[in-house]
């Protein structure tokens, strides 16, 4: 696994552990979702990293030119994890790592996130337990987005999850093998 594009590009990202239950995006489907990603750019965001692993998602975006991560996780070996590949990148300056369970543990991200709230939310829960959806309902719920913020969900690829959440419309589904990306956008003023 290793960073795909921008100032770190090529960097390789410390591995699993052993045994380890953490389910990374593939480089092609990170790839993939970058590139649709840059046309609402990234250069800048404030980005929220949900269900974090590896931390994969959120380096990828400050490799790219983000002004600043939240990764968010609640496994004490992910959050180590995380925190390494932070050093190797060389953003931990411009990073915070949680430890929350999610989704509950959003409501105490208020307090974290800037007052406009984060540009670009990456979550990557658990398959098929329904928790991508609550979490896309409790974080439009919260207020924790930006006025033109992108919610970006990844689970299995048959699940569904809702056309509109809130003010937010699926704008973009997009299949890799057994994962499936779904990008969530909300235009100025709330109008979708």
């Amino acid at each position: 696994m290793r960073i795909i594009a921008g100032t770190a590009r090529g960097r390789k990202l410390c591995p699993l552990g052993a045994g380890r239950e953490i389910r990374p995006t593939s480089d092609r489907a990170r790839e993939a979702l970058f590139s649709i990603l840059m046309k609402y750019g990234i250069e800048g965001a404030r980005v929220l990293d949900l269900f974090a692993g590896t931390g994969a998602l959120g380096l990828e975006a400050l490799s790219r030119g983000a002004a600043r991560a939240v990764f968010v996780d609640h496994d004490p070996a992910s959050i180590e994890l995380i925190q390494r590949n932070l050093v190797a990148c060389r953003f931990s300056e411009r990073a915070m790592v949680l430890r929350r369970e999610l989704p509950a543990g959003l409501a105490s991200l208020r307090s974290d996130s800037e007052s406009a709230g984060f540009d670009l939310i990456l979550l990557d829960p658990p398959y098929r337990q329904g928790v991508a959806a609550e979490t896309l309902a409790r974080i439009v719920e919260l207020d924790l987005a930006a006025t033109e913020a992108t919610l970006v969900a990844e689970e299995e690829a048959g699940v569904e999850l809702p056309e509109r959440v809130g003010d937010f419309s699926l704008e973009d589904r997009r299949r890799y093998g057994t994962n499936g990306l779904w990008l969530y956008r909300r235009g100025p003023g709330g109008a979708a």
